[in-house]
């Protein structure tokens, strides 16, 4: 196995623990049956790489795992105990054979399957990039999944200067990214959301309205030439409210209400992660033109308050767990 050294001296020194923390579930069913657990330190195989975790954000994804939501559409089934988390940031510690892009002690962010609550993570090196200095571990660790299911979405809908873009639950982790990303392609974007986050809204540059009954004629009054594409970020009708407002179904797509897809004849869009979409998405951020906001932090171990908090479903931006690893050097 090839272990490399890092340009601050740091060596890394996998030996040092055979085992790590990492939050599982033994069962579906509501926030309480995460815990914390004692796993075998993963190893990394060739091109791939170990990274110590320092922050791990949490998706509704997330929570529709472990409530049994996606294994009751048989989606994602897996022995028990299961791991959770698809996107981190942290350090590299390990290299597998053959990486010769990374060292140990690189600041990272990257995504991975279902295993980034927890103290390390194994993953492909070329779902890594590197963390620029001035980006917090929390925004770091937060910003690869939903970012890119943003990014996806604004890139399928062909999002272009003079579109008039209709994002439901703009507000949340993936709206708040879609919002700033049409935005630089020069659309014009209309987002739903509770009362209390429209101030936030327009400091994204979006004009906000108010979800729920009345939507379609709400928005028709702001934008009454039309609009040109909606975003559904979050359920709750927003898709029979993109027909009625008579946009092309083509151009209306629903990251969530899959089962609605084929009765509308609207788009299902996922996330297609790639190491060069992460990328656009961190030199974006690092030249201050995207924002990332992280509304909540909690310890690793406070994993069931944070689906809690993500599952309240008003809140806006990110929430975040903070990895206070227990093995290995302080760094």
């Amino acid at each position: 196995m090839d272990t490399r050294t890092a340009r601050d001296g740091y060596v890394a020194q996998s030996a040092q623990a055979a085992t790590m923390h990492a939050v599982v579930f033994d069962q579906y069913g509501p926030p309480d049956v995460l815990r914390m657990a004692e796993l075998p330190l993963p190893q990394p195989a060739a091109g791939e790489v170990r990274v110590r975790v320092r922050a791990a954000g949490v998706q509704p994804a997330d929570c529709s795992t472990r409530s049994g939501w996606f294994a009751q559409r048989g989606i994602g089934q897996a022995p028990f105990p299961r791991q959770l988390g698809n996107e981190f940031a942290g350090v590299v510690e390990q290299v597998g054979a053959g990486v010769e892009t990374l060292a140990a002690g690189d600041e990272v962010l990257g995504w991975s399957t279902a295993n980034a609550y927890a103290e390390a993570v194994v993953a492909p090196a070329d779902q890594l990039v590197a963390k620029p200095l001035m980006m917090s571990w929390a925004v770091a660790g937060s910003l690869s999944a939903s970012g890119q299911t943003a990014h996806t979405a604004v890139q399928a809908l062909d999002i272009a200067r003079g579109d008039t873009v209709l994002v439901h639950g703009a507000a949340g982790g993936v709206g708040t990214i879609a919002v700033q990303l049409a935005r630089l392609r020069g659309a014009r974007v209309i987002g739903t959301a509770s009362r209390e986050n429209h101030d936030y809204l327009r400091s994204l540059g979006a004009e906000p309205v108010l979800y729920g009954p009345g939507l379609a004629e709400r928005v028709a009054a702001l934008a009454p030439n039309g609009v040109h594409a909606a975003l559904d970020a979050s359920g709750r009708g927003a898709l029979d409210a993109s027909i009625a407002l008579g946009i092309e179904p083509s151009r209306i797509a629903t990251l969530v209400a899959f089962e609605d897809v084929q009765r509308l004849g609207v788009r299902g869009v996922r996330s297609e992660r790639n190491r060069a979409r992460l990328q656009e998405l961190v030199e974006l951020y690092d030249s201050g033109k995207l924002r990332v906001h992280v509304r909540d932090i909690y310890p690793l171990a406070y994993a069931a308050v944070a689906h809690r908090d993500v599952e309240n479903g008003h809140g806006r931006g990110k929430v975040v767990l903070m990895v206070y690893s227990t093995f290995g050097p302080a760094l």
